[in-house]
């Protein structure tokens, strides 16, 4: 069974707990808490990760790796994305945003991959481009521009 399979069956929305009803319902006086101690109490419980005082296992991993925070981060695009456009348009970030082809996010430039066949005679400007990118740009007539 895959997620996409999935669909409103019979009996798909279980029913919640009804606690507190008396003894009959099975879930009256302690509620299915059982009796005394932390998880019973109102607000009990432990936070996420808490292991009783043992040293938790978050903690006994080791650090690993780094985050540059500087670092150039890039939205790409493909090659074949480009088709929508008519024959002759200058293709550049603001187009591609107000076309829905990529989104507004923190990232620095454009990339384009070259991925797919291009079939129009298109200007693409961007911040930097694949080799196969530019062969394909140019084969199919049109000119690169690097920002």
């Amino acid at each position: 069974m895959r997620i996409n399979d999935l669909h409103n069956a019979e009996n798909s929305k279980k029913a919640a707990k009804r606690l507190g009803r008396g003894t009959g319902s099975g879930l009256g006086k302690t509620s299915g808490k059982g009796q005394k101690g932390q998880n019973s109490r109102s607000g009990g419980g432990v936070r996420l990760g808490f292991e009783g005082g043992q040293m938790p296992l978050l903690r006994r991993l080791p650090k690993v790796g780094f985050t540059n925070k500087f670092r150039t981060v890039y939205t790409t695009i493909n090659v074949e994305d480009l088709n929508r456009f008519e024959d002759e348009t200058t293709v550049d970030f603001e187009l591609l945003l107000n076309n829905g082809l990529i989104k507004k996010t923190k990232n620095v430039g454009l990339k384009v991959l070259g991925n797919g066949e291009l079939k129009k005679k298109l200007t693409v400007k961007a911040n930097k481009f694949s080799e196969s990118a530019i062969q394909k740009i140019q084969n199919a007539g049109g000119k690169v521009e690097v920002l």
